[in-house]
């Protein structure tokens, strides 16, 4: 019987691939055999990525780029069809927070920074549509290819601070759904879209906002956990086998959907 996880020789694109998420999806997808392009602003860190990878017998390419730059984003997109051919699958994993767009405990709407709000919507709304927009292009001519975009349980229900976070990928969910059908009616049913809805782990993003200067959580940090059925932070290899589903024949009859990987968060009530 065939594997349907097999993606031995697939073209995976990984944007915010050098991050602490794409770090270890593109680790993993290298090691199940797939071709990775790791996409990432950090040359340092996308270049040790790589080295990494190939050095455990993977294939991969860092290519420098900026999700909100559309001639960058096209100029990633030949090389890689110039160094594999094709574009099989697109994670859409850049993205990120910033202090001005999030509301401390002491302050209220009144106190947002909109320049700030704006530049975290342009980050992770844009920074999504423009990679789906430029690398779908090559899957389009295909009539194939799997898109995986990265929600977060704010899209799900508000949670207090992060308003321009939440925002952004709650635009995001909507943003799946709806690529969902517009690929599969408009091109082909072998072209599908889904989210992964990552419960909360500790990022460089985030840091902030869950730790002290000690390392001790924050009161935030400590809520969180309370309200996980799980009891603990996520580690991003929790996000693996999901993602893993999601880019592979398994999921050939899944679009449209949200994944939620959140140890019980979402389910949790009082």
């Amino acid at each position: 019987m065939k594997n349907l996880f097999d993606i031995r020789g697939r073209v995976v694109v990984v944007t915010g691939g050098a991050g602490i998420l794409g770090r270890s999806i593109c680790v993993y997808l290298a090691g199940q055999g797939a071709c990775v392009a790791v996409l990432d602003r950090d040359e340092k860190a996308g270049e040790a990525l790589v080295g990494e990878i190939r050095a455990a017998g993977g294939d991969a390419l860092f290519f420098a780029t900026d999700v909100l730059n559309r001639e960058v984003l096209v100029s990633n997109r030949e090389a890689i069809l110039g160094a594999w051919g094709q574009i099989d699958i697109l994670l859409n994993a850049a993205g990120g927070n910033m202090g001005g767009a999030t509301i401390a405990p002491d302050k209220s709407f009144l106190d947002l920074e909109i320049e700030a709000f704006r530049k975290v919507v342009d980050l992770n709304l844009f920074g999504t549509v423009l990679p789906t927009t430029v690398f779908g292009e090559a899957m389009t001519a295909r009539r194939k290819g799997v898109i995986v975009n990265f929600c977060s349980e704010s899209a799900l229900r508000p949670l207090t601070r992060v308003v321009g976070y939440g925002a952004a990928k709650a635009a995001i969910a909507n943003y799946t759904k709806y690529m969902a059908a517009e690929l599969a009616m408009k091109f082909s049913p072998e072209m599908r879209v889904n989210a992964i809805v990552p419960g909360f782990l500790l990022t460089n993003q985030n840091r902030a906002l869950l730790t002290n200067e000690d390392g001790s959580y924050t009161d935030r940090a400590r809520t969180i956990i309370a309200h996980t059925p799980a009891g603990r932070f996520a580690e991003p290899e929790e996000l693996l086998g999901t993602i893993h589903y999601l880019v592979s024949d398994a999921s050939s009859f899944v679009t449209g959907a949200l994944a939620v990987v959140d140890g019980g968060f979402d389910a949790f009530s009082i």
